[in-house]
């Protein structure tokens, strides 16, 4: 009678020492009913293990049923969360607030924020911060890795964007791509030479990828667009007088290479690490495991293939142009660092849509195709973990902002604000978006306002008019 190790998983056995004994009761017994009847019997024993514990043929497999489980099959969570800030609490969903009340459970978990454009999302809520003791969680960086922003300033007025949006539009259909779209050609850049293309198995196995994908956008919300910079303070980094240039600015993050190695380590982090259902997605790797150590690696080339993708964009884009940049700015916003807290100890900053706000450190926050972006200027706030929103945040999903939003009203607000759009989806409609104003002004005390960024063209991915893609 062949009864198999699967026969007994397909009945609700787990792996481990009950499992096997059952195996050695099978091969100890002469059963002399049929193979479903004895299945039948290991059922009862598994569904009421007490009820067997003086039988004879399966005693000593009820009492291992009976053993209670290891404590460190699942990692406890702290009884109650660790304080943080919130910053635009009244603007933020309760999906996302429970999200990050158990963030701040993890054993971990040393600090933590929520910044005033927050939502839900997957593990981490998007606009949440966690800082962690010597413990990445792929889930708290997000499926894009190094999603980012880069805004570069040229030597042209402000009236040379309004005069040339038809050439503007060209440029971006010339030298962007985006969604599965690729570049065609050959493309070079140093950081496909790293050698983690070698020594990790799954990195090299992704090389061709990351390759056909170089200096092009994905989809989503991520744009290339032209637009107009007001430099509002003196005192801006660029060592530019106070007033208005042309700009371009993209977003994007490490396409399909940064999205299958988060996808892995995610996996392995679960594996790993067992957390109960409401933190599963945020299993962690201790960086001084192997496992740790690797993603620390591959994270970290993503976030330098995500800006070598936007480095070659504005590349292109300024030679097309025929003009160099006065000024570039660029930050990540969904990524990990090493970071130290007040008392200079080492903790490991998750910005899962965040943007870095250390003092003194640039960065970019958008708005929406009609609404501003900002350029600031990080005050080092250490309740926020020294960290700013990354965008205006969602004020409804995308199945929802497809459901109520009209190509009509959304022409009418694009055609009110004078910006143009190349592709994209209603999700993307501006009023899907939270007001950037109020965002800022939940900030205040994170960062300082250097100039602010208009959306003239737009490009999405998508058709060559704002359209509800299939």
């Amino acid at each position: 009678m062949l009864i198999t190790g699967k026969n007994l998983l397909d009945l609700g056995f787990k792996e481990g020492p009950a499992i096997g004994e059952a195996l050695n009761i099978i091969k100890a017994i002469k059963w002399k009913k049929s193979k479903k009847e004895l299945l039948d019997k290991f059922k009862k024993v598994l569904k009421i293990p007490r009820n067997f514990t003086q039988d004879a043929q399966f005693a000593s497999l009820a009492q291992i049923l009976l053993l209670p489980k290891p404590e460190d099959e699942f990692k406890k969570l702290k009884e109650q969360a660790e304080p943080y800030q919130i910053y635009g609490a009244e603007g933020i969903e309760a999906g996302a607030l429970k999200q990050m009340d158990t963030a701040m459970k993890l054993p971990v978990t040393v600090g933590g924020a929520l910044m005033p454009d927050a939502h839900q999302g997957y593990g981490l809520p998007i606009g949440g911060v966690l800082a962690t003791h010597n413990a990445v969680i792929p889930y708290g960086v997000g499926m894009d890795i190094g999603c980012r922003m880069c805004l570069t300033l040229y030597d042209l007025p402000e009236k040379f964007v309004e005069k040339n949006k038809s050439k503007l539009k060209n440029i971006l259909l010339e030298n962007t791509h985006f969604g599965k779209e690729v570049r065609k050609g050959k493309k070079e850049h140093a950081v496909l030479e790293s050698t983690l293309f070698k020594e990790i198995p799954l990195i090299k196995t992704l090389k061709d990828k990351a390759a056909s994908q170089l200096g092009s956008s994905g989809g989503g919300n991520h744009f290339v667009e032209f637009g107009v910079v007001e430099i509002v303070t003196e005192n801006n980094d660029f060592s530019l007088p106070i007033g208005k240039y042309a700009a371009l600015l993209s977003h994007s993050g490490s396409r399909g290479f940064g999205g299958n190695i988060a996808q892995h380590y995610t996996k392995l982090a679960k594996k790993i690490c067992k957390l109960p259902g409401e933190a599963q997605h945020l299993a962690w790797l201790d960086l001084d495991t192997e496992e740790g150590q690797e993603y620390w690696l591959a994270m970290n080339l993503a976030g330098d293939y995500a800006s070598a993708c936007h480095h070659q964009i504005h590349e292109r884009i300024a030679a097309a142009l025929g003009e160099d940049a006065l000024a570039m700015v660029e930050n990540h916003h969904n990524f990990a660092w090493k970071e130290q807290d007040a008392e200079g100890k080492e903790i490991i900053v998750h910005r899962k849509g965040a943007t870095p706000a250390g003092k003194g450190v640039l960065g970019i926050i958008p708005g929406s195709m009609t609404a501003p972006g900002f350029i600031v200027r990080g005050k080092g706030e250490r309740a926020s973990i020294n960290s700013a929103s990354h965008g205006a945040g969602r004020m409804m999903s995308r199945t929802k902002a497809k459901q109520i939003i009209s190509k009509k009203e959304v022409n009418q607000l694009l055609s009110k604000a004078g910006v143009e759009v190349i592709g994209a989806g209603l999700d993307e409609a501006p009023m899907a978006y939270k007001d950037i104003h109020k965002v800022m002004e939940a900030q205040l005390d994170l960062v300082e306002v250097l100039g602010m960024f208009m959306p003239k063209v737009v490009r999405m991915c998508g058709d060559d008019k704002f359209y509800e893609g299939n």
